[in-house]
């Protein structure tokens, strides 16, 4: 069974891709015989033009960055193939603005020959051509040899061609000639180097099975960008940990002195999300920084793509005052970004530590309780044993969401949770700080609806216990601000019994305390009683279809399956009976 993607006929899927391309790029023409693209706006006569082109598969590279300021024209090939002489040739001739075209041009064999043949033919019309090579993938790198010649065809063209194309681009749009555009394109390719690892590797359009197989749990280094296996395969590792080992080849191989400008770019390989493509980026600029180096630009998001691969690129370019003014130069390229970084700032601080712990500031603010110790009481423990099964199951919960919902639930209690000082709060002095700490971490770090409920949830609680007078918090009191919270998130969420959320465990729970508290039971049974109900109530949300939050979104597919935030209200009541 072929993978699914969205595919007309795999023989016609770049020309179907093509003409959309076209149909929503104002400044770019299709001409389908033999098939390349150029600006619908010629270049100015006397003019440089720059072309390049590659395989399909890799765009926005090189058809996105089409324009002024950038190339002239590119010549695409079927998927992870190169475009042919005959193609070259044609773009070449109708680009050729009378001061000869620089042909930027990835090192991989098929690319190399056609373009090569194409600057024959061009030739012979006399029309002047330059040849750039980009050659910056340290993973192919197999040395040289005694004469100094690559072994082997030398380093694959990466993610460096972009900024190659940049360069060349700028300069050719300030009027320089031909051979000063081409030897500021030599001299960014020269000075890059990348390297890139795939989290999961790509599938072609039809086909029935990825490039390679990469077990689950591992990741595999030094991949090429046509879907060819790495060069080493790991198991999973922090990011952090991920791009030093990356960076470090690439420093390696680049060897800058302590300095040194460079530009770094961090490239997204076609299905990684820009959350980590910009979490991979701030840990290479710290990473960069602490080396001695000076990151003067960025460009993080997907560039040099390889189909719908997981994972990233990394590329460092060195850099001086005039490959910076033309890095900066406008371009109406659309893929390259309109608010390009004109500086590298360090990324903040403000977030968590390494170690997991809560955030630098006050002790006694938001996501901590007063910490003085004050011996047992129970609403410390009680709060403290539930955040803690909350975050040991943290991964269970996660698998319901995604089964009833989007997946997000554990991540988002955890976000809250695991910003308490649980030690703290077992021995917290006050009962409604300790209310209001676990409060203020979800209001403050979880986030989404769940945050913001279990957030009102126990500010409620921690109203009811403040307003007792008294230092041990009675069922009473532990009853009214039960359905005081109840009432709020219900107006706040609109849910009702019956809807599949937490208040299918909530509701019973805070009707059993009420019903206990008239009966004048004892704590401890009015807490069991809750418990036990709270628990029915989670149970029976297995059989209902959703009709409030992310689970009524897929309807019956939710059917079968404990609502995650209804599981962790009846945990709390549990913990409760259990303190008490």
């Amino acid at each position: 069974m072929s993978h699914t993607q969205f595919v007309n006929e795999p023989k016609s899927f770049v020309a179907d891709a093509i003409r959309g391309l076209t149909a929503c790029t104002d400044d770019l023409a299709w001409h389908a015989d033999p098939g390349y693209l150029t600006r619908r706006t010629p270049p100015e006569p006397g003019t440089v033009a720059v072309l390049s082109g590659g395989g399909s598969g890799h765009e926005p590279m090189h058809a996105g960055f089409i324009g002024r300021g950038m190339l002239a024209g590119a010549c695409p090939g079927l998927v992870f193939t190169s475009p042919n002489a005959l193609q070259i040739d044609a773009a070449t001739r109708a680009v050729d603005a009378g001061a000869g075209v620089v042909h930027v041009v990835k090192n991989y064999t098929g690319d190399v020959l056609n373009f090569r043949i194409a600057a024959d033919l061009a030739g012979e019309r006399d029309i002047a051509v330059e040849h750039v090579l980009v050659a910056d993938d340290v993973a192919s790198d197999k040395g040289t040899d005694e004469a100094g010649e690559a072994v082997g065809p030398g380093m694959r063209g990466t993610a460096a061609t972009i900024a190659v194309e940049k360069i060349c681009g700028a300069s050719a749009e300030r009027g320089d000639d031909l051979a000063t555009v081409a030897a500021l394109g030599r001299r960014v390719a020269d000075g890059a180097r990348s390297m890139a690892v795939a989290l999961r590797p790509c599938t072609l359009p039809g086909a029935d099975e990825p490039s390679f197989d990469l077990p689950e749990g591992q990741i595999e280094i030094g991949i090429g960008i046509h879907g060819e296996r790495g060069t080493e395969r790991r198991d999973a590792m922090p990011a952090r940990e991920l791009v030093r080992l990356l960076a470090d080849r690439i420093l390696d191989a680049l060897r800058p002195a302590d300095g040194d400008r460079l530009i770094a770019v961090v490239n997204g390989l076609g299905a990684t999300h820009p959350l980590e493509l910009h979490l991979l980026f701030g840990e290479l600029h710290d990473h960069l920084t602490h080396r001695g180096l000076i990151v003067e630009r960025s460009l993080v998001g997907s560039f040099t793509t390889a189909l719908d691969m997981a994972g990233a690129s990394i590329t460092l370019i060195r850099c001086d005052d005039e490959i910076l003014e033309l890095w900066d130069a406008p371009t109406d390229a659309p893929a390259w970004p309109n608010a390009p970084s004109r500086r590298a700032l360090a990324p903040g601080t403000t977030g968590p530590s390494s170690d997991g712990g809560t955030m630098t500031g006050d002790a006694t603010g938001p996501g901590r309780p007063d910490g003085r110790p004050a011996g047992r009481n129970a609403v410390g423990e009680w709060l403290g044993a539930w955040a803690r099964r909350v975050i040991d199951e943290e991964p269970a919960l996660t698998r319901l969401d995604r089964q009833a919902g989007d997946g997000d639930f554990g991540t988002n209690m955890v976000a809250a949770l695991g910003r308490l000082d649980l030690d703290a709060l077992r021995t917290a002095s006050s009962r409604s700080q300790a209310f209001a700490a676990v409060s203020d971490a979800y209001l403050g770090h979880a986030g989404g609806t769940s945050g913001a409920l279990f957030g009102v949830w126990f500010r409620r609680l921690g109203g009811a216990a403040a307003e007792s007078g008294t230092e041990d918090l009675s069922v009473v009191d532990l009853a009214r601000g039960a359905r005081s919270g109840l009432d709020a998130i219900t107006a706040l969420g609109g849910a009702r019994v019956g809807d599949k959320t937490m208040i299918d465990a909530l509701d019973p729970a805070v009707r059993a305390l009420e019903a206990g508290v008239g009966n004048e039971a004892s704590p401890a049974a009015v807490l069991s009683s809750a418990a036990e109900a709270a628990a029915q109530g989670a149970e029976a949300t297995e059989g209902i279809t959703a009709r409030r939050g992310r689970a009524s979104y897929i309807g019956e597919a939710a059917r079968g399956v404990i609502d995650p935030g209804a599981l962790v209200m009846a945990w709390l009541f549990e913990e409760a009976s259990r303190a008490a």
